[in-house]
C-alpha cells in the first residue's frame, strides 16, 4: 500500500472504532434520562435501580469513547494538513463547536449528574441528565455539519487559494446534513434499544431473580429499537433523494459493497423488529427459545452503522471535499509509508484495546446484574443521606 492508501486506512479504522462508542452514547443517553425522569415522578425503587444500572453502562462507554475521539483530531494535523490549509477556516468551525459542546458542556453536566446523587434537588438532578443528552446530540450535530461540508461544500467560496465561509446558515442547513443527522440519531436509538433487549434476554434466559427489572428493560428496548429503525430507514432513503452527489454509488463498486450489506441488513432488521419483536413485546420476556436470537442480534446494529459510514465516505472518493479538493491533495506532504504504518499500528492497537475493554466491562456489569453494592451514586448518598429523595 502506498502512503495515501495507508492514511485512508488509518482514518477508516480509527473512525469506525470511535463510531462504535458514539452509537451507544447517542442511544443510551435519552433512555437513562427517561428512566431518571420516571423515578423522579413516581419514586418507585424499580425506576431508580434501572437508572443506576443502565447509567453505569452509559458512563463506561462515554469515558472510553472520549479517548478514542482525541485520536480523530490528531489525524487532521498529522496526516491531512492539506485539508486544514485549504478548508480549515470552514471545516474547523463546527469541529471547534463540537469540542466545546462535548468536552465542556457535556462533561460538566455529566459530572454534575454523577456527583449530584443525594446532593442536588430532585428536578435539578433530572435536568442534568437531560442536558447531557442534549449536548451529546449537539456534539453529533456539529460533527455531521463538518462531514456534510466535505460531502457538499455549501456556504463557502474560494478566496486566495483557500475556502472562506460566507454563509453560516447554509453550512447548518446543508442538504447532506439535514437528512444525515436524524439518520444517525435513529441508528443510535436502534443500537441502544437492541443493547437493552440483548442484555435483558441474557439475564432472563439465566432465570434471573430480577424478572420485573429485565422484563421492563426489554420492553423499553423493543419500543426504542422500533422507533430507531423506523427513523433510520426513513432518513436513509431520504438521503438518496436529496440530490447531493447524484450517482454517487453507481460508479463506485467499493462503496456499493458496504452500502448493499447495510441496506439489506436494515430491511431484515426492520422486519424482525416491527413484525416480530414489537407485536410480541408482552411475550418476548417469557419466550426463552427466542432469547438466544435476541442476544445474537445485539452486535449487528453496530456492524450495520459502520458499514453505512464506510459507504458514505468511500462513495466520495477520490474527493476529500466534493469537486473542490482531492484526497491526494489533502494528504500531508513528506509522509512516508513507514511513518503512517507506525501510526496506523499504534492508533488501531490503542483504540481496539479500548473497544475491547469497553465491551468487557459492559458485559461484566450485565452479567452481574443490578446489584446495589457498586450502584451509580451510592457512595455519594452514603455521605449525604439527608439529601436523598
Amino acid at each position: 500500500m502506498d502512503v495515501l492508501d495507508l492514511a485512508r486506512t488509518q482514518f477508516a479504522a480509527t473512525g469506525s472504532l470511535h463510531f462504535l462508542f458514539v452509537l451507544l452514547t447517542l442511544g443510551l443517553a435519552p433512555l437513562v434520562a427517561i428512566m431518571h425522569t420516571r423515578w423522579a415522578r413516581t419514586g418507585l425503587p424499580l425506576h431508580e435501580r434501572m437508572t443506576r444500572f443502565w447509567g453505569q453502562i452509559y458512563l463506561i462507554n462515554y469515558a472510553l469513547g472520549i479517548v478514542t475521539g482525541l485520536v480523530m483530531e490528531f489525524q487532521f494535523g498529522l496526516a491531512w494538513s492539506g485539508l486544514s490549509h485549504y478548508a480549515g477556516d470552514v471545516f474547523g468551525a463546527p469541529l471547534a463547536m463540537e469540542t466545546l459542546v462535548a468536552f465542556f458542556l457535556e462533561s460538566t453536566f455529566l459530572g454534575l449528574w454523577i456527583f449530584g446523587w443525594g446532593r442536588l434537588p430532585k428536578w435539578a438532578h433530572v435536568a442534568c441528565i437531560w442536558m447531557v443528552t442534549a449536548t451529546a446530540y449537539g456534539s453529533a450535530f456539529f460533527i455531521l455539519t463538518a462531514n456534510a461540508f466535505l460531502q457538499n461544500p455549501a456556504g463557502a467560496v474560494l478566496s486566495g487559494g483557500r475556502l472562506e465561509l460566507t454563509d453560516f446558515g447554509a453550512l447548518l442547513t446543508n442538504d447532506a446534513l439535514v437528512y444525515a443527522f436524524p439518520h444517525v440519531l435513529g441508528a443510535g436509538l436502534f443500537t441502544g434499544g437492541m443493547v437493552l433487549v440483548g442484555a435483558s434476554a441474557y439475564q432472563l434466559r439465566r432465570r434471573t431473580a430480577e424478572v420485573e427489572f429485565f422484563t421492563r428493560s426489554m420492553k423499553t428496548g423493543v419500543i426504542t429499537a422500533a422507533i430507531g429503525i423506523t427513523v433510520t430507514v426513513m432518513f436513509g432513503y431520504a438521503q438518496f433523494a436529496a440530490g447531493v452527489q447524484p450517482g454517487k454509488f453507481s460508479g463506485n463498486a467499493a462503496a456499493a459493497v458496504p452500502l448493499g450489506f447495510m441496506v439489506e441488513g436494515g430491511h431484515l432488521f426492520s422486519l424482525i423488529v416491527l413484525f416480530f419483536m414489537l407485536p410480541c413485546i408482552r411475550l418476548l420476556p417469557r419466550w426463552r427459545w427466542a432469547h438466544p436470537l435476541l442476544i445474537a442480534l445485539t452486535p449487528l446494529p453496530f456492524v450495520l452503522a459502520v458499514l453505512g459510514w464506510l459507504a458514505r465516505e468511500i462513495g466520495r472518493q477520490p474527493w476529500m471535499i466534493w469537486e473542490r479538493l482531492t484526497v491526494a491533495d489533502a494528504l500531508t506532504p513528506g509522509l512516508t509509508s513507514g511513518m503512517v504504518t507506525a501510526s496506523l499500528a499504534g492508533f488501531t492497537a490503542v483504540l481496539g484495546l479500548l473497544a475491547v475493554v469497553d465491551y468487557v466491562l459492559i458485559a461484566r456489569i450485565i452479567r452481574r446484574g443490578p446489584g446495589d453494592d457498586l450502584s451509580l451514586g451510592a457512595a455519594g448518598e452514603r455521605r449525604a443521606p439527608a439529601l436523598t429523595y
